[in-house]
């Protein structure tokens, strides 16, 4: 090329001007900030997937051990001499209260008023099966331990607050020499169970209402029971008690996760029995996000109920 070209042409570029700079910074800022933002969501939905799945487990996982130890539950074995044994002398082998906790004494001995968000207790008792302390394996409570013969097995669900702060359903049972309870699932909020009870005359096992546990205990409070003593009383409540007309139950479990989301969206209230459910003075059945505490408001959540049908007479 001439000299007198490149003249006309003008000097040649040797680096960016100021103004080309601080565009070509912003133009990298941008994308930066978009790139960032797209890794955060990216990572937040996926935390957000685990937990939401983790939850999932942790719900089937309760039904699966409820539904379990429902079945089993009033199972008598036949093959003891004095099987079957007489109604009359057969505390009902189900039970239940509404809006209580549990101790560490026998049974629900212990119970208290004011469970948890208003959770229930369900108490479930069968026979043992097989030779030694933890029999054939076949009959297990709700910790795993299998419970042998002339042995009597429970299996009792509750909520109850754990030593970080947190509810969690627990399992309650009786070891080799005390009672024990063990946790099943964390992140609880609440627990419910309703009774399907067995109205007919004669009964032919299937329900045709479900109730709360305070709804049947009343119907055991206006018994007209004959006796002439306690004992004798206690034996006829024994004999019709409403308890040993439970052909099934429906249980309930709300769940949340371990982490705390952002308060993006409205506080939301679940109907654990559906909507048609008349529960107003039954605690518990319609948890209210807008009531819980900061800590816990704002939470993933899941739902869980199941209808179960029992084997076994109650009888």
């Amino acid at each position: 090329m001439s000299a007198h070209a490149a003249a006309r042409r003008g000097p040649l570029q040797a680096g960016l001007t100021l103004v080309e700079l601080l565009v070509a910074l912003l133009l990298g800022l941008l994308v930066s900030l978009a790139a960032a933002s797209v890794l955060v969501s990216g990572q937040t939905g996926y935390l957000a997937q685990v937990e939401l799945a983790q939850v999932d487990e942790a719900g089937r996982f309760a039904l699966d051990m409820i539904e379990r130890a429902a079945r089993q539950g009033a199972f008598v074995d036949l093959d003891r001499e004095d099987a079957p044994p007489s109604p009359a002398s057969v505390a009902a082998r189900i039970g239940g209260l509404d809006d209580h906790v549990l101790g560490g004494g026998a049974g629900i001995d212990s119970a208290r008023a004011g469970g948890v968000n208003g959770s229930d207790v369900l108490a479930l008792r069968f026979d043992g099966v097989g030779e030694g302390a933890e029999g054939d394996g076949s009959m297990l409570g709700c910790a795993g331990f299998g419970v042998g013969a002339g042995g009597e097995g429970w299996s009792i669900f509750y909520v109850a607050q754990a030593a970080g702060g947190e509810a969690e359903l627990r399992c309650k049972y009786r070891g080799q020499k005390n009672w024990r309870s063990d946790a099943l699932v964390a992140g609880v909020d609440t627990f419910q169970v309703l009774y399907g009870l067995d109205t007919d005359a004669p009964a032919d096992g299937l329900p045709n209402q479900y109730l709360s546990a305070d709804a049947i205990n009343a119907l055991d409070a206006a018994l007209a029971l004959d006796g002439a003593s306690p004992a004798e009383r206690e034996q006829d409540l024994r004999r019709k008690t409403h308890w040993k007309r439970v052909a099934s139950i429906k249980v309930a479990l709300l769940l949340h996760g371990a982490r705390r989301g952002m308060p993006e969206r409205e506080p939301q209230a679940y109907d654990l029995f559906g909507a048609g459910y008349g529960g107003a003075a039954d605690p518990g059945t319609r948890p209210d996000e807008a009531r819980m505490p900061p800590s816990l408001r704002w939470r993933e959540r899941r739902s869980f109920a199941a209808t179960i049908v029992l084997r076994n007479a109650a009888l």
